[in-house]
């Protein structure tokens, strides 16, 4: 899955664009060791400036945490990306469930602890936004599919729904998004249950920001980036294609699959290049992202400008 390095977003662009436009492109990886580690797995560290764990998924250059941190879509606090990280600073949370159940032998519910002990992982993925700009983040977390099996599906389960956490006292400016809430998303099982596909509960090396979702948010890399759900508290499977928030808000624009295509453009906007952030000027968009390879077979035969 190794793949040519290209330069990932550094840390402090991804947190503030604005800085970032008037630095230097530079492909720096600052990996530390994540505050829940420390408690749970106290005998691994590793330095800042160690070479990166060898279960990479594919070697881009990372964006800036900065930038990452500070260019958010999440409606739930406000509409504005560079306006999202301020806002969300004060939401709190002590603990967290995560329940899986829906057509599983065994319903689990899972708390912070349960998910810090089972990241192990660190993921280097493009991320691609539907609007057309994309970073290239290093997650940290674990397959979804190690929980999906914990539960032991049905054999009648084909998709995997997905709810976030929302309320109204918390997130006051969502009542202005349009969309409605809580933020609702799915996937076929077999999508589900593919190896790239992540529970990330970390970027970085640090603990998820809330901004970028915390405490634990799904990450899809060949699909567009609104599929990747943030600050997930359910995950449901089921016999049927589940409904989605944003293709309940506009169908026409916003397919269930949402799968990452340059030759099938938004009706607003050409998905052909895309702006990755702290470059200038654009790149050629690549189709699945660029993990055509691990991931095209899933839609052999599917008409993909149809079930876009």
């Amino acid at each position: 899955m190794n793949e040519k390095k290209e330069n990932i977003t550094p840390l402090s662009l991804y947190l503030n664009r604005r800085q970032f436009l008037k630095t230097s492109i530079s492909a720096a990886t600052a990996i530390g060791t994540v505050g829940v580690y420390r408690h749970y797995r106290k005998n691994e560290t590793q330095k800042p400036d160690s070479p990166q764990p060898a279960n990479k998924t594919q070697a881009d250059g990372t964006t800036e945490y900065k930038t990452i941190t500070h260019y958010n879509n999440f409606y739930e606090f406000s509409t504005d990306k560079e306006a999202v990280a301020d806002a969300a600073k004060n939401w709190a949370f002590k603990d967290w469930d995560l329940t899986v159940d829906g057509l599983v032998e065994n319903p689990i519910k899972l708390n912070l602890k349960d998910l810090a002990v089972a990241t192990t992982e660190e993921r280097i993925y493009r991320f691609r936004c539907v609007e057309g700009w994309s970073m290239v983040i290093p997650w940290l977390g674990s397959p979804l599919a190690r929980w999906i099996e914990r539960a032991r599906p049905l054999s009648t389960a084909t998709h995997v729904a997905f709810e976030s956490y929302f309320s109204e006292k918390d997130m006051p400016e969502a009542r202005s998004a349009g969309i409605a809430f809580p933020y609702i998303e799915g996937l076929r099982l077999d999508e589900a249950m593919h190896s790239l596909t992540l529970l990330a509960t970390g970027l970085y090396g640090k603990n998820l920001p809330n901004q970028n979702g915390a405490p634990i948010r799904l990450v899809v890399p060949w699909k567009y980036g609104f599929k990747s759900i943030k600050s997930i508290t359910r995950i449901t499977l089921t016999d049927h294609e589940p409904p989605t928030t944003w293709n309940i808000a506009n169908p026409r624009e916003y397919g269930f699959y949402s799968n990452v295509n340059p030759d099938v453009d938004h009706p607003r906007w050409s998905q052909k290049h895309e702006r990755r952030i702290g470059e200038f000027g654009l790149r050629p968009t690549l189709p699945f992202n660029g993990y055509g390879d691990q991931v095209a077979a899933l839609y052999s035969g599917m008409d993909l400008r149809k079930y876009f």
